[in-house]
């Protein structure tokens, strides 16, 4: 049991202000209905603890488990008390079972307003969604129907488990506020049904950065799938999470159905996915532009979403060895020696990347998701990746002024031979002025060598350059250790300031119980974020607690963004 799981059965949220009035309005808790009615059986709900499990009715779907008609009594006014709506997760006595509300209405001769409950297992008592030869549910399908396991839902068994819909925009808290906000037990999102890639991605793109709001309010059509999704990603998962620090599974399920919906029964609500191609279907899906613009030598710009790293070939650059750890080192180094950890950064691998394939970014990105080079889910490049606080890519942008790499003056010429030439610090970009370009393939040992022209804005330019550096920061990292997505995300200014996110921290109840999410500070990290690509080679990898470990050694994507770019988008 990990400390303070007694605080599992913690007291509902805080309703929040609500400027809205409910799409239902309420009614009291059902009567008991005689034993001589089977098909009726009463809800139950707390009134210690309202259900606040609404979420949109889920896209029609051509499995469905048997449904049951329950009837609610009427409090002057039609609709459900505590907030039960359609989508909403309710329990039902005698014996308990669990089921989605998936209509609410009348049926003439019943006094009361009815709802339809999709049960979590069948029940003799049970209808396939008639009552007396009426239809209540609508799109519900004959009971014959195979049961469909993710309607079901089983995580969500109890009211204080749900999380209330904000329609008020929510902008990121950061810092110590940060901390209070999300730090603990039940904070977060909470996983379900193999949900941790999707969890663990709009926890680091959306709980302490704003970078990625644009595409909750890029226009769309009132009408399509993509406001839908818009709407739902928008007011029940990321206002949500940013006021009150936990965003319930039924309202990411909710998410992961209109993902299915739209391409085709792809198992996004029960299989195991990646953030790349849950990433790639979500922007589809909302019909965005792409965050990068790509070219290829002279090829039109290619687009794209997420860009793949690749290893270099060259090993990383020799050090000179030395005995004791440099001064202000935060962590103890070892002498160098043939069996250190194979290290890269995300600076060299970019680069490497770029200058390999011959491209460059058309414009500068607001927002720089790249994934880490690993091959399948054991097979990983390096032992250790270290992810760059500040990301320079600028002798990566196409058409823009870039330095000499000797004199600083505006470089002219990119040499790929000399990037991996011994003798001039091999895995670093290489760019020259005319004249130091012909100096250095003056050298016999680089008469092999094809430097290529670049791109220059018109000048003309005269004497070093002056310019600013174009660079990112890093904001998250997304992990895989044994097919379970976590995150690292930074939430404040300080090298301190990073917290660890996963949301199937812990686990109450067996088949029919559900995950609790959890996030904690993790300080430690920063320490090693500080570190270089040498210097992280020297470390022993049994003094790496667990936290640095994962993410050190288990990153899956790093996270970037240009906080003033991103105020143009």
């Amino acid at each position: 049991m990990p400390p303070g799981k007694q605080g599992v059965k913690v007291p509902p949220l805080p309703p929040p202000k609500s400027n809205n009035k409910p799409l239902l309005p309420p009614l009291t808790a059902p009567k008991p209905l005689s034993p001589t009615s089977p098909t009726f059986t009463p809800t139950h709900t707390s009134p210690e603890h309202p259900h606040h499990n609404g979420v949109h009715g889920p896209p029609s779907s051509s499995l469905r488990s048997p449904v049951s008609i329950e009837a609610v009594e009427e409090d002057g006014e039609a609709g459900l008390d505590g907030g039960l709506e359609v989508g909403s997760m309710v329990e039902v006595n005698d014996p308990p079972l669990f089921g989605v509300i998936h209509w609410i209405g009348r049926i003439s001769g019943v006094g009361e307003p009815v709802a339809g409950i999709e049960l979590d297992q069948d029940l003799s008592a049970g209808t396939d969604g008639s009552y007396l030869g009426e239809r209540g549910t609508p799109d519900s399908p004959p009971p014959e129907t195979p049961v469909n396991q993710v309607e079901r839902c089983n995580s969500i068994a109890f009211a204080e488990w749900g999380s209330e819909r904000v329609e008020d925009n929510s902008p990121p808290v950061e810092g110590e506020e940060a901390v209070e906000l999300y730090e603990g037990w039940k904070r977060g999102i909470q996983g379900h049904l193999n949900s941790c890639y999707l969890d663990a991605t709009l926890f680091s793109l959306f709980s302490c950065c704003s970078s990625a709001d644009w595409v909750l309010f890029w226009p769309s059509d009132p009408d399509s799938d993509s406001s839908l999704a818009q709407d739902l990603l928008r007011c029940e998962i990321v206002n949500p999470l940013r006021r009150y620090g936990y965003v319930c599974a039924s309202k990411t399920m909710a998410l992961r159905r209109l993902l299915e919906a739209a391409n085709s029964n792809m198992g996004f609500t029960n299989q195991e996915k990646d953030p790349e191609e849950f990433l790639n279907k979500l922007f589809q899906l909302l019909q965005v532009e792409p965050l990068l613009k790509i070219r290829s030598m002279t090829q039109q710009p290619q687009e794209g979403h997420l860009y793949q790293l690749f290893p270099p070939t060259l090993p990383p650059s020799p050090t000179s060895p030395l005995l004791v750890s440099p001064i202000g080192s935060p962590i103890p180094l070892a002498p160098p020696s043939p069996s250190r950890m194979r290290v890269a950064s995300v600076q060299t691998l970019l680069e490497s990347s770029f200058l390999h394939a011959g491209l460059k970014f058309v414009e500068a990105p607001s927002c720089l998701l790249l994934l880490m080079p690993r091959f399948g889910k054991d097979f990983k490049m390096f032992d250790a990746i270290l992810p760059t606080l500040s990301l320079d890519i600028t002798d990566l942008l196409d058409d823009t002024l870039r330095q000499c790499s000797i004199c600083q003056a505006v470089a002219e010429w990119e040499c790929l031979q000399c990037y991996e030439d011994p003798d001039i610090t091999p895995g670093r970009l290489k760019q020259y002025c005319s004249t130091c370009n012909t100096q250095v393939h003056s050298h016999r040992k680089r008469a092999s060598h094809h430097p290529v022209d670049v791109s220059v804005p018109g000048g003309p330019w005269t004497g070093p350059l002056l310019s600013a550096r174009q660079r990112m920061s890093l904001f998250a990292v997304t992990c895989i250790e044994t097919s379970h997505y976590v995150s690292f995300v930074k939430h404040g200014p300080l090298p301190t300031d990073w917290m660890f996110f996963d949301s199937m921290a812990d686990r109450e109840g067996e088949q029919n119980g559900f995950n609790i999410p959890h996030v904690r500070a993790c300080p430690e990290v920063g320490r090693f974020l500080s570190l270089s690509e040498q210097e992280l080679s020297r470390v022993d990898p049994a003094s790496i607690r667990e936290s640095a470990r994962r993410l050190l050694c288990d990153s899956y994507m790093c996270l970037y963004h240009s906080p003033d770019l991103s105020l143009y988008k």
